[in-house]
């Protein structure tokens, strides 16, 4: 985590030594992102790095036609252009901002030469490919075995960590996007969560009231992802209070 008082909000960033931290934002911009705005399209060649501070972005496969369904997500924890560091310059995926907010942005040319100068950026990347990876393959096993309702939950859970916040903008039209199901499912698991007093949710807003209980609710798979996320990029003091 950050050495001096100017944390930038992406704990990617923050995690590196003060000076390799300036280094990199020397380079960067930071924008505002609003919801739906278009980051990255398939096979086209990865102009920017993005990494979100108050936004979420969202990583879509497209399964057939012109419907897609969401691979990953990432927030304050993470980044997205992510197959720069793997030297590549496209992705067979595109992506979106699912929920608006700040971001640092960085050209594609001068995220490889912060790579090339910059050891502990380098090194803070890696380890986040790996949290990036687990992320895949724990999402592809959670579809196959687990209940809509309990992915819901999660996804749910994990949007409220990368915002910090209890409540945040969210509509049913995405949020079925996101999951692969029809509004009706949507609108069937949001409204026995408000019953049993997990969430409250209208005109695109949801606010999570009962943490615990919606935790409850969720599949195995948050654990998993918050665990790893915490064991390779938080300092070892600071695991046990996230």
């Amino acid at each position: 985590m950050p050495t001096d008082s100017n944390p930038t909000g992406n704990r990617l960033l923050d995690a590196l030594p003060s000076q390799d931290r300036n280094d990199v934002l020397a380079k960067c911009e930071r924008e505002y992102l609003v919801i739906k705005q278009l980051l990255l399209v398939e096979q086209r060649p990865i102009e920017r790095a993005y990494f979100p501070v108050s936004c979420v972005l969202s990583m879509l496969t497209r399964t057939d036609g012109e419907n897609y369904v969401e691979v990953a997500t990432m927030g304050h924890e993470g980044m997205l252009g992510i197959a720069l560091l793997l030297g590549t310059d496209t992705m067979p995926h595109r992506a979106y901002c699912q929920i608006p907010g700040d971001c640092l942005v960085l050209g594609a040319e001068d995220f490889r030469s912060a790579l090339n100068g910059n050891g502990a950026f380098f090194a803070t990347l890696q380890r986040y490919l790996q949290t990036l990876m687990v992320q895949l393959a724990q999402g592809g096993a959670c579809n196959s075995r687990h209940s809509v309702e309990q992915r819901c939950a999660r996804w749910l859970l994990m949007s409220r960590d990368r915002v910090d916040s209890d409540e945040f903008p969210l509509t049913q039209e995405f949020l079925c996007q996101m999951l692969g199901v029809r509004r009706a499912t949507v609108s069937e698991i949001a409204s026995k969560f408000q019953k049993a007093g997990y969430i409250e949710y209208s005109r695109g807003l949801i606010r999570i009231k009962d943490r615990h209980g919606l935790t409850s609710a969720a599949c195995e798979c948050y654990r998993v992802l918050r665990e790893e996320y915490n064991r390779l990029l938080l300092p070892r003091e600071e695991q046990h209070q996230v």
